[in-house]
């Protein structure tokens, strides 16, 4: 081939791949060394449309190296506690850079997009449009799943008096909790006794996803919230009781079913367990949409007792943290919403 030729060939070579290398979208996690900042990085490591940032471990309390990171970045996701997440968006200064905030800071703020696209008609384009998502928490997702349709349809009034019930595998808990249940060096769960089965918290009535959950189902009161941990690792019910007869009206289960059934109709991450499905079930496994980013929803009911379980399953690492937080990237970047995730078990 003549010498010309192969300098037009390694031309157009080099120019495509500076188109690509240009094309790829920038992602920088700060605090990747988290559970969740992992399982981020572990869903979006190895795709040819992004590219990872990573600070170097000896830089990472560094300010300036942190701050010169989060403003090239096209997306950020900040996997901190609340005070540092506040602390890193005040460092943000580019104003194209979007961000998800996976900590608790920002879920009800001002300014902020609630990152829960599913949450009604509508709002996945608004999370699209934002620089500015909140991740939701896990309780919550599960929750406002089941409510937010059904005080939209008027089939639960805003003033009801709601409870929720739910039970976690510990890994919701973060690095000290997964280190209290396997055994980590300082265990506060007789992890040498063979450690607790179960256990309740959140006993002050003070849990920081209650606010969250009364915002976005549109409730006037705070619910009541229980919530629980097993040991076993990750996976998460979410459950909501109604006595149907305390309900205005003649509601019945085939109306809830078929409210959540009409609300969630063509999505993917999102699905409601049909009235035969559900009458064949006898149990329901916390584990079952483990590594997943699928949420299922069932109606249990009883129409002679005019009694009513609503039931969220969902894996707490996926799409209640680290799933729906590249779900919101995905969106945010106008890339395909379920590049990087599982959709089905």
């Amino acid at each position: 081939m003549p010498l010309f030729l192969l300098v037009g060939v390694w031309f157009c070579y080099a120019a495509c791949d500076e188109r690509l290398v240009r094309e790829m979208k920038r992602i920088f996690i700060d605090g990747e060394a988290g559970t969740t900042g992992l399982l981020i990085r572990e869903r979006i490591s190895g795709r040819p449309d992004l590219e990872l940032l990573q600070i170097d471990p000896a830089l990472r309390k560094d300010v300036d190296e942190r701050k010169r990171l989060l403003n090239t970045a096209d997306v950020v996701f900040l996997c901190l506690p609340d005070a540092a997440a506040i602390e890193a968006v005040s460092l943000i200064e580019n104003a194209d850079v979007g961000v998800i905030d996976a900590s608790t800071a920002h879920r009800v703020a001002e300014g902020w997009t609630y990152g829960f696209p599913e949450m009604t008609k509508g709002h996945r384009e608004t999370v699209a449009a934002s620089k500015r998502i909140s991740n939701p928490g896990c309780y919550p997702t599960g929750a406002i799943s089941l409510v937010r349709p059904l005080v939209e349809a008027g089939l639960l009034p805003h003033d009801f008096p709601l409870t929720v019930n739910a039970v976690s595998g510990y890994s919701g808990g973060g690095r000290t909790m997964i280190e209290d249940f396997e055994g980590g060096p300082t265990p506060t769960f007789a992890v040498a006794q063979g450690g607790q089965p179960f256990h309740l918290y959140g006993l002050t009535l003070a849990h920081k996803h209650v606010p969250e959950m009364q915002t976005y189902c549109e409730l006037t009161h705070l619910p009541l919230f229980s919530p629980a941990v097993g040991r076993y690792r990750q996976g998460m019910l979410v459950e909501i009781p109604l006595q149907l007869w305390a309900l205005k009206g003649d509601v019945t289960a085939a109306m809830l079913r078929d409210a959540l059934s009409e609300a969630y109709l063509g999505e993917q991450f999102v699905t409601v367990a049909s009235e035969t499905e559900t009458a064949e079930m006898a149990n329901l496994d916390p584990e079952g949409l483990n590594h997943t980013n699928q949420m299922k929803l069932f109606v249990f009911g009883n129409d002679k007792t005019h009694q009513v379980r609503l039931v969220a399953l969902l894996d707490n690492l996926g799409k209640g943290a680290s799933g729906a937080a590249v779900q919101n990237m995905n969106l945010m970047l106008g890339l395909d919403e379920a590049a990087g995730l599982v959709v089905g078990s």
